[in-house]
C-alpha cells in the first residue's frame, strides 16, 4: 500500500494528491516549445517532449535497485562508506537511498524515519561486522524490512574475523564485487 504504483511517484494512499514535478515538467516543456516555436503548437510539442524526457529519464534511475544500509554504526561505520563508493561505479547495479543511524544517539523520530526510507528501498543490505548481530538499530532496522516485506541481504564487511548472520535476516554472503552484482541487480 505505501510502494509507488506503477508508473507513479506516489502510493495509492497520497496518489489523489497529484503529481506536482509531473506538471512542472510539462509545464517548462511547454514553456521552451512556445519559446522556440511560439504558437499552442510549440507550447504542446513542448509539453509532450518534457513528458517523454521525465519517463526516460526515470527508467534509467529506476534500473537500479533502491537500497536501504544497516550497519553497526557504533563498531562498523567505514563499511557504510566503502558500500557508498561501490554504489557511485558505472557498472553498479544499486545505487544507496539511504542508511542506519547518522550519529551515536538517535533522534527522537529516528525509526519513524527508518521505517518510511525501508519502505521505500528494493532491499536491505546489512554490512555485518563482529557485532553487528547484537546491535540494536541493526536489529530494529531488519524487523521494520520484515514488516515492510523489504528483502534483506547480509554481507561479511570484513575479510578476516568470525561472523554471526544478523538474526532473522537471512543467508549471510560474502563481499564482493560479483556477488554484490548478482545479489543487488
Amino acid at each position: 500500500m505505501n510502494h509507488a504504483l506503477k508508473d507513479d511517484d506516489y502510493c495509492a494512499v497520497h496518489q489523489p494528491e497529484g503529481n506536482g514535478d509531473l506538471a512542472l515538467v510539462i509545464g517548462a516543456g511547454a514553456l521552451v516549445g512556445n519559446a522556440l516555436v511560439p504558437g499552442l503548437g510549440g507550447a504542446l510539442l513542448g509539453g509532450l517532449a518534457g513528458s517523454l524526457c521525465r519517463g526516460v529519464l526515470r527508467e534509467k534511475a529506476e534500473g537500479k535497485m533502491r537500497v536501504f544500509v544497516s550497519f553497526d554504526f557504533d563498531n562498523d561505520r567505514v563499511l557504510k562508506d566503502f558500500i557508498l563508493g561501490q554504489a557511485k561505479k558505472e557498472d553498479s547495479p544499486f545505487e544507496v537511498i539511504d542508511h542506519s543511524l547518522k550519529e551515536a544517539a538517535p533522534e527522537r523520530d529516528w525509526e519513524k524515519k527508518a521505517r518510511a526510507a525501508i519502505a521505500r528501498s528494493d532491499l536491505v543490505l546489512v554490512m555485518v561486522g563482529e557485532r553487528t548481530h547484537r546491535a540494536h538499530g541493526v536489529l530494529k532496522e531488519v524487523a521494520m524490512a520484515r514488516a515492510a516485506n523489504v528483502k534483506i541481504v547480509q554481507v561479511i564487511g570484513y575479510r578476516d574475523g568470525d561472523y554471526t548472520p544478523v538474526p532473522n535476516a537471512g543467508r549471510l554472503y560474502a563481499w564482493n564485487w560479483p556477488n554484490l552484482k548478482k545479489l543487488l541487480s
